[in-house]
């Protein structure tokens, strides 16, 4: 896995909500890695970009509901 500690992590500008379930994503190099915002230092799950593409585009046609 590479480094989260160095990545610049973003998240949605729809998570607005204090305390709220939101998720940060940061490009590392050929991966994407995910990790909850409200654990910063806790576990990073990281994906090829492919398989993110494919996530998201599951999650976007109600797919994963």
């Amino acid at each position: 896995m590479n480094d989260g500690k160095r990545a610049t992590w973003r998240k949605s500008s729809h998570s607005t909500q204090e305390g709220g379930q939101c998720i940060e994503l940061a490009a590392l190099g050929a991966a994407i890695a995910v990790r909850d915002s409200t654990d910063p230092t806790g576990p990073i799950l990281d994906f090829g970009r492919p398989a993110m593409a494919r996530l998201v585009g599951r999650i976007r046609t109600g797919e994963l509901n």
